[in-house]
């Protein structure tokens, strides 16, 4: 067998398993990777700003396209603690990405040396395995094991620790004869399949729940045939937003406390069975198990075992990948419709229609400071029906899942469960990495686009273009609005006097000072007819740059968005529409 330092094998197995772009921070600890990977030539890398944010990336890029895995680098100590962000909001979502870290040597772990700390002992709550590796020989293998158990059952990450003279050290491998170890996919049985379809033609207004783990499997058009098989509404997951498009006639909005649709609700609420594929009931979506669950059956598929009564017991729980499941799915129904056995569900499909033609929340304000649901109108107009858009959390990822449009799988990325502020910018440029076609648009509140703004540098040496929409209300806008359960507005205000920027009235940061500084380019506008003209400027300097350009929309200081504590409560602080005019874009109307 070929000799070969223990790293460079690493660099081969990577190769081998499809690797082709990292991202990371080199440093002391990890120099012999790097070193391999300069000498490969054959894995790109991006160099991050902070191992946050190539954590992030590492998530946007696994993201964007089916069957990609991130992979994010960084050194001994606070670069593997800098992941852990990255590595649960990667968990929560059941989102692979492989995270690399140095190491001291071996003889120097347990003598506190400098930047050595147990790395894998911090990760193990937010990482499917973490190891360190103390052998040179079980260096490929342990890489090996980690895209197998990334590919395996529920995807998420994992994090490999490696000193540096295990790195170092000279091993005997064969890479000629290398090949990945295939993933294990639990599978329904066609009995299983069977059962839960009987128990949906038994219901009179049956849903489908879509969760993310459809579009992890790659599923959505499966089950878009299925739905259309058997004539059955689809209420998609904030995870699982684009696995039917938001224009079908079975798209029926989604459900939840927040990032939800007044329709979509209405309709969970009128169902009587709901069959729940690669979802998990986050509380979000469900509010209170007793309202949710109120005279209605439940069929629970999902991946992961201990998925299944987690949160409440179903009538029926199967273990399945979703692919797995759906393929069997539509055998079955196909199988029903060939032989006319399949129940007319016409009348139940008209009802839900009804409620996403009329039960919509006003958009066309003309206000000046502009109100958020008018700019969300805005994008509707201005951008393409292939737009992908990344957000994290926050009114605007909120504001935005009720307003916005998303029709195909993975042109929603947003880290549903975690929601770590800051992640939005570096996720974009993971996705452009990934993707150097696809329209790609951001959506940030102010503070999230500050807590990681340095990574726009990194769109502009990397020449990784996007759109950032930053609708900046100088406020911690979530968190106000949750406040005002205490009676306080404390603590939450973004807003000073600038000494710099005195035309900035009270806004605070001069975004634009902090954007051109960092090489990116920049336009901010104050009323709805300066938004079209702003995005043709900002896709004539990507054409011409190359670089990431964010446009700034001038907020009114304090809108409260509709939300509650029960999918039977939710709060509407603003207008509801009373005609067409009053939501010109609303996805009711297109279907």
């Amino acid at each position: 067998m070929a000799k070969m330092k223990a790293i460079m094998a690493a660099v081969l197995v990577m190769e081998k398993e499809g690797v082709s772009q990292a991202f990371g921070v080199p440093g002391a600890a990890i120099n012999p990777l790097y070193a391999a990977l300069r000498e490969r030539g054959t894995i790109a890398h991006v160099l991050a700003r902070h191992v946050e944010g190539a954590s992030h990336m590492a998530e946007g890029y696994t993201r964007a396209v089916a069957g990609n895995i991130g992979v994010c680098i960084g050194t001994s100590g606070p670069a593997g603690t800098d992941m852990v962000t990255g590595l649960y909001s990667a968990i929560a979502d059941s989102i692979p990405i492989l995270c690399i870290t140095g190491q001291a040597p071996r003889a120097r772990m347990h003598k506190e040396d400098f930047q050595a700390v147990d790395i894998t002992a911090i990760v193990k709550p937010v990482t499917k395995w973490a190891t360190t590796v103390l052998e040179p020989a079980q260096v490929p293998r342990a890489f090996q094991q980690a895209f197998h158990l990334m590919r395996s059952g529920r995807p998420g990450p994992v994090l490999i620790d490696l000193p540096f003279d295990v790195q170092m050290a000279e091993i005997e491998f064969d890479i000629d004869t290398y090949e990945p170890l295939p993933a294990f996919k639990p599978a329904a049985t066609r009995k299983q399949i069977e059962k839960a379809i009987a128990m949906l033609q038994a219901a009179e207004r049956p849903l489908i729940v879509a969760g993310g783990g459809i579009i992890n499997a790659d599923a959505s058009d499966l089950l878009v045939e299925f739905a259309e098989l058997t004539d059955v509404p689809v209420i998609p997951t904030l995870m699982g937003w684009g696995a039917i498009p938001d224009d079908h006639k079975l798209m029926a909005g989604m459900c939840g406390l927040q990032t939800s649709h007044r329709y979509g609700n209405a309709t969970m609420l009128a169902s009587d069975f709901v069959l729940g594929i690669g979802n998990r009931w986050a509380n979000r979506h469900t509010g209170s198990t007793d309202v949710y669950c109120k005279g209605r059956t439940f069929v629970h598929v999902d991946i992961e075992p201990t998925q299944i009564g987690r949160v409440f017991t179903p009538d029926l729980g199967i273990v399945s990948d979703a692919k797995a499941a759906l393929q069997l799915f539509v055998e079955v129904a196909r199988e029903m419709k060939a032989a006319g056995l399949l129940r007319d569900r016409s009348e139940w499909v008209a009802q839900c229609r009804e409620r996403k033609r009329t039960m919509l929340r006003k958009t066309n304000y003309e206000a000046v400071p502009m109100k958020p649901q008018r700019v969300y109108q805005c994008m509707n107009n201005n951008f393409p029906r292939d737009t992908t858009y990344v957000s994290t959390i926050g009114l605007s990822q909120i504001a935005g899942a009720q307003f916005l449009h998303v029709f195909g799988p993975r042109q929603w990325i947003n880290c549903g469960q975690a929601g770590p502020l800051g992640w939005t910018i570096p996720a974009a440029l993971g996705v452009r990495a990934a993707d150097p076609t696809r329209t790609i648009v951001a959506l940030s509140g102010d503070y999230d686009f500050q807590f990681l703004i340095e990574e726009l540098a990194v769109g502009a040496q990397f020449k990784l273009p996007y759109i950032h929409m930053l609708v900046n209300n100088s406020y911690l806008g979530l968190i106000r609005q949750a406040q005002r359960g205490f009676n306080m507005d404390y603590c939450v205000q973004l807003g000073f006097d600038n000494i710099n920027a005195p035309e900035l009235d009270g806004y605070g940061v001069d975004h634009q000072k902090v954007v051109e500084g960092l090489g990116c380019k920049f336009v901010r506008v104050h009323k709805q007819e300066e938004i079209k003209p702003a995005i043709q400027q900002a896709n004539a300097w990507m054409a011409e740059h190359r670089v990431p350009v964010v446009i700034e929309v001038m907020l009114e200081r304090v809108t409260n968005i509709s939300m509650g504590t029960e999918i039977d409560a939710v709060n509407e602080f603003e207008e509801l529409a009373t005609s067409i005019a009053d939501a010109p874009t609303a996805v009711g109307l297109l279907d």
